[in-house]
């Protein structure tokens, strides 16, 4: 099991704020056309090129208009391919927005001192950027080492659309994974190590939040062609496990 904080997520791209200068620039839209996207170009010499990835990330933002603010251009954003080597098929970029935990006595001015004052709390803001067809590798959380319950989680697609899919049914319009289009089925389908079996398809437009139901459920997602941006609702967040064997939140040739 991996404890997995904002500091630890960022650090395998330390430094490539210096180079994002240049993905910042403005971009042609159809730069973020998945077969304009190639695996050779996120890769030097054996490792992520973090920079070519946020590039490839801030050329989507452009395209869905999305509102850049200044903490999107420091190491707060953060990329991982999960160590995977193929980051344009298995990947994320996000921020944590926040992700706070305490007691209830504690926080703030400390001025509270009703029944609650030695209760834990926690919660999370996160972003999830995709890019075309990038899958969240499948993963759950059971809570860690600090007393925390399993994480609990809800998403919004903001720009674009998502196939979620999970090892049950949520709201129980999920399909099975052989009824979806291959295009749509998510990077590890149909391998012994997948736990998951259904899927639904959720279109920014829709507006609708995709809700885990189930405490530490298998589960994860995949963007659709125009790649995604997804804000997740949740409960504080100190964990993450993944069901391909080997598997670690990080970057391919990256400490």
């Amino acid at each position: 099991m991996k404890n997995v904080t904002r500091r630890t997520a960022i650090a395998s791209t330390i430094g490539a704020g210096l180079a994002l200068g240049a993905a910042l620039k403005p971009q042609n839209a159809k730069a973020v056309a998945a077969c304009n996207l190639k695996r050779d170009d996120m890769y030097k010499e054996g490792k992520l090129d973090v920079a070519a990835v946020k590039k490839a990330y801030f050329d989507m933002f452009k395209k869905f208009n999305y509102p850049v603010p200044d903490i999107l251009k420091t190491d707060e954003f953060w990329v991982a391919d999960f160590v995977q080597g193929d980051v344009l098929k298995v990947g994320m970029g996000g921020i944590f927005w926040i992700n706070e935990k305490g007691t209830y006595a504690a926080h703030g001015a400390k001025k509270y001192d009703g029944k609650f004052n030695s209760e834990k709390f926690g919660y999370l803001g996160h972003e999830i950027f995709l890019l075309p067809n990038q899958t969240l590798p499948e993963h759950r959380h059971i809570g860690g080492g600090e007393g925390y319950g399993p994480k609990m989680e809800a998403w919004q697609v903001r720009y674009g659309e998502v196939t979620f899919y999970g090892e049950h049914k949520g709201e129980g319009s999920e399909v099975a994974f052989s009824e979806l289009p291959e295009a749509k089925r998510p990077w590890g389908c149909g391998e012994a190590w997948m736990h998951s079996k259904f899927a639904i398809t959720v279109p920014a437009t829709s507006g609708k939040l995709y809700v885990q139901g189930d405490p530490e459920a298998w589960h994860g997602q995949k963007a659709g062609p125009e790649g995604a941006i997804v804000t997740e609702y949740g409960t504080y967040h100190n964990h993450v496990m993944f069901s391909k064997p080997g598997m670690t939140f990080g970057c391919t040739g990256h400490a």
